[in-house]
């Protein structure tokens, strides 16, 4: 198993050292957080490498957790972990690399 999202060197955002707490809610149950700095995330269409890349995340982006769901095992800057995050309808990028500051769930379980 290979990393699938790619680094490109350090790149400095504004969202750099955003804790989860500060993290913004987008509507009742989705809370907007950092994807790590210096990453281009791959989004994909379910919770592994194995699901097609629906788009890839640009540098500096945020994203809303709407609910999280395990899959593939994934390492990345925030450790190494099975949850997948719904960040839209079908579309999941893995949680070790967003910045919700927990390696458990932050959001409910998708169905």
């Amino acid at each position: 198993m290979g990393v699938e999202e790619n680094s490109a060197g350090t790149v400095t955002t504004d969202t750099e050292g955003v804790a989860a707490e500060e993290a913004t809610t987008l509507a009742a149950d989705a809370f907007v957080y950092p994807i790590a700095p210096g990453y281009r995330v791959n989004v994909r269409r379910g919770p592994g490498t194995q699901y097609g890349i629906v788009r890839t995340l640009p540098y500096g982006m945020s994203v809303p957790v709407y609910c999280q769901k395990p899959g593939e095992r994934v390492s990345g800057p925030y450790g190494t972990s099975n949850l997948w995050d719904n960040i839209a309808n079908g579309q999941f990028v893995s949680d070790a690399y967003v910045q919700t500051g927990s390696d458990g769930y932050v959001a409910t379980r998708c169905d």
